[in-house]
Formats: C-alpha cells, structure tokens, sequence
C-alpha cells in the first residue's frame, strides 16, 4: 500500500537541512544522474501500474499517457515532458527536491509550473512512501495535466491556495485538492474510473478504490468535502465522484469566500462517515479499516 504523508505538497522538504539556492526551490533534474538502479526502480513501476490501469483510470488519464513521451525503462525528461505539455495546455514540470513550503508550490501552480520531486523511491519502498518522488509526480500527475479542464483547474487551485494562505483556511481548501486531484473519482459511460494521482500511482490503491467493498463511494459535494478529514496514513475511507470531469470547471471560477465561513462553523466529518443527505453511489462496509484497528 502506497500512501502520502502530506496534504498534496504542503510542508517543507523533507530531508534538507536548509532551502535551496533559488526562493522557488527549483533545481536541475540532473537526468544524467540517475543510475541503472533507479532506471530499474522506475521500470519496475511504470510496468505494473500500466498494466492495472486500462478499465480502470479515465479515458484522459490513459489518453495523457499515450500523448506524452514516456518510456517504460528509463525515468522521464522533465524537458522532454514540458515540451509536450508547453503546446498542449501551457504546462511545464520544474524539478524540487521534495516537498516545498505551501507559498512556493502554490505559486508555482498558479503560473502553470507543476513541481515534481526529482528523486526516486527505493527498491524496498515500492508500495510504501512518505514523500512524493518523482514516479508519483510525474507518472500520476502529468498525463492529466495534458486535459485543458484539469490543467485550468489545477491552475485555479494555485491561486486559490495563496488567498487561502492569507485568510488562514488553508487545511480546508486542502481537503479540495485530496479528495479531487489526488484521490478523486469520475464516472464514466462504462463505469467509475480514477483520475486521482494517489490512486493512479498506487499499485493496491488503484484496485481498492473501484473494485473493493470496504470504502464509500460519495457523491461529489464542494461544501461537504471541505468539512472532511482524510487518511493520510492508508487508503481513504470515502471517495467522492465527480459526474464529468467538466464540473472541476465549476470550481475553479467559484467564490469560496462563503464556504470558508460556512466551514467554519459547522462540524468537521470523519473519513468514513455518510450523511443522510450524501447521494450514496456505493455504501462501504468499512471491513477493511475496522479490520486494521482491531489487530
């Protein structure tokens, strides 16, 4: 099981003793750098996941993957990557050197520069992460980003996040970015499907969060998830389900103003509750978070 131990990127880099050079913590990718074993580390992924996820992530994600120019065998160029991306949605990948402060990651996806982390996991860490690295950056995010929809939107989540920053409602809009662009659901003609980059990137996330009976399955509320907490040390509880990925378009032209205060005042929800006023796709019968508190 993969897991994130961070609310997107929010935190300092994890590691570093001090920041980098530049006050946007961008850093060389140093492709050249990479040794055999870490090209190993990523062919090892890159093969599983690929393999799991027709049927079972979005027509975009899968459609992203094949637009871009990524190789089973080797760890991307981010500047191959960004050539792509520049003439497809006006989108670039800038390497950090893990996770950045809040102010920095926000600024950089307000002008349209995805930070990806440029170091790759362990051998002994392919279904266990704390940090995100480079196969989570940029194997789970970067294909989405090739849609004009989730690239308006996670620019709009930029933007959002500095005036969060200033009204100090930050871990709400926090809740937003989870449970839609790391972990969210959409459905489809034939089905729910996932374009969450936690999930896409997650070797047993990717099957429990379509397939098994333990989580809820919720439909998409904005004010609803903005009251709700979330795992960040397993798999979630609840999913929330977008109808079309269109309706991110929505969020990213709203005035969140009110539902800060809205939230405020009203009751934060736990993971796996479901409200009487949830429209319910798929109850979870919760048996496999109660079966990890009872050992």
């Amino acid at each position: 099981m993969q897991t994130l131990a961070a609310s997107g990127k929010h935190g300092l880099a994890a590691g570093l003793g001090h920041a980098p050079q530049r006050p946007d913590w961008v850093i060389d990718q140093g492709w050249q750098h990479y040794t055999a074993q870490e090209h190993a580390v990523w062919a090892t992924l890159y093969e599983r996941q690929s393999r799991l996820l027709p049927g079972r992530a979005c027509d975009e994600f899968i459609r992203g993957m094949g637009d871009l120019p990524f190789r089973a065998d080797r760890i991307p160029d981010f500047e191959q990557m960004s050539r792509v991306l520049r003439r497809k949605t006006g989108w670039e990948v800038v390497a950090v050197p893990g996770l950045v402060p809040d102010e920095v990651f926000f600024e950089h996806l307000a002008h349209r520069r995805f930070p990806a982390g440029q170091f790759i996991r362990q051998p002994h860490e392919l279904d266990y992460l704390e940090e995100p690295d480079v196969f989570h950056d940029v194997f789970g995010h970067v294909p989405m980003l090739m849609n004009p929809v989730i690239a308006d939107y996670i620019q709009a989540y930029g933007e959002g996040g500095l005036r969060a920053q200033r009204l100090g409602v930050l871990d709400t809009l926090a809740r937003v970015y989870w449970y839609t662009v790391e972990f969210g659901l959409v459905r489809q003609p034939d089905g729910l499907r996932i374009y969450g980059a936690g999930i896409v990137s997650s070797y047993t996330e990717t099957c429990f969060s379509v397939e098994d009976a333990s989580p809820n399955r919720l439909r998409f509320d904005l004010a609803r998830v903005m009251r709700t907490r979330y795992r960040i040390d397993d798999f979630q509880e609840s999913y929330f389900v977008l109808s079309h990925l269109d309706e991110l378009l929505g969020l990213a032209n709203i005035d969140f103003a009110p539902l800060y205060a809205r939230a405020a005042i009203e009751p934060e929800l736990q993971p796996g509750e479901v409200l009487e006023v949830d429209e319910v796709i798929t109850r979870g019968t919760g048996r496999y978070h109660a079966a990890k508190r009872a050992s």
